[in-house]
């Protein structure tokens, strides 16, 4: 086989399969880690809401979660502009064996973690800076709600 007869041949072959690598290109948006924040984001919320306090630590606790249902709307938005199935849920990864105070600032921490890496798509920049803003409203309720209780147990 001459070597013209050889180019051809491979830009034939380059020709015909180009359309196949184009289909395998990933997910547009390079922000997988809001899926995970998700996660994080629901886990915080459920010991913020399915467990028993005294009325401060109520009060702390219905702001935490406010915040944290604002934080989980601008994610998800964020995350469809970016692609990703918001119907995929990664595992949590809290590993605190403290109060279900401390685990929530675990995971509302991790969800913060996640949300601050680089954004490269424009459109989502916006919802990632107010996402991130209810995040730190969220994470500063429950630390107080977490000192409120810590001060009722007299530590």
């Amino acid at each position: 086989m001459s070597s013209r007869t050889r180019l051809a041949a491979l830009s034939l072959a380059v020709a015909a399969f180009a359309p196949l690598i184009a289909c395998a290109q990933p997910l547009p948006g390079a922000h997988p880690a809001y899926l995970h924040a998700l996660t994080d984001l629901r886990a915080a919320r459920w010991m913020l809401y399915h467990q028993p306090g005294d009325d401060k630590v109520f009060a702390e606790e219905d702001v935490g979660i406010r915040e944290i249902d604002a934080t989980i709307a601008e994610i998800k938005a964020a995350a469809i502009d970016d692609g990703k199935d918001i119907g995929d849920h990664p595992n949590v990864d809290v590993h605190e064996h403290g109060s279900r105070l401390l685990r929530a600032i675990e995971s509302l921490e991790k969800a913060k973690a996640d949300i601050s890496r680089e954004e490269d798509n424009p459109q989502s920049r916006q919802l990632r800076h107010r996402a991130l803003e209810h995040l730190d409203r969220a994470i500063h309720a429950t630390k107080s709600a977490h000192a409120h209780w810590l001060k009722d147990m007299g530590r």
